[in-house]
């Protein structure tokens, strides 16, 4: 039996520090929603936030091949968690931000297999 998949909605909300993922896909002759909860359940303190960085560049624009060894690192994610801020300053990131950082920016934390930086809101160079 084949079903063609007409439509394929994303929608991403976060609770308590945890993200769920709602995944709707209408076919022809059902309607599925998936739900998939991720494991992070890091709350930054003050002004930090948690970055998940983007995958490394794995072609150069002409089409070759970058080994890992000279892979250089992201410099640019996603907000997975944002802290409170500071007394008086508010954050201005918030959760889903796509963000530009420094290279050697944060600090690199391993949860579940997966890398992830948490750096002070002023290691931020820009929201994308």
């Amino acid at each position: 039996m084949k079903y063609a998949v007409m439509q394929i909605r994303l929608k991403s909300v976060q609770s308590d520090y945890m993200v769920y993922v709602l995944i709707e896909m209408y076919t022809i002759n059902y309607y599925y929603k998936i739900y998939v909860m991720s494991k992070v359940h890091i709350k930054p303190l003050a002004d930090r936030v948690l970055v998940e960085p983007a995958a490394a560049e794995e072609k150069t624009v002409g089409g070759i091949i970058i080994p890992d060894s000279a892979k250089e690192k992201p410099q640019k994610g996603e907000i997975i968690a944002v802290g409170p801020g500071k007394k008086d300053e508010p954050m201005t990131v918030k959760v889903g931000d796509k963000v530009l950082y420094g290279q050697y920016s944060g600090t690199e934390l391993q949860i579940d297999g997966k890398l992830y930086l948490i750096m002070k809101e002023s290691d931020i160079y820009a929201i994308a």
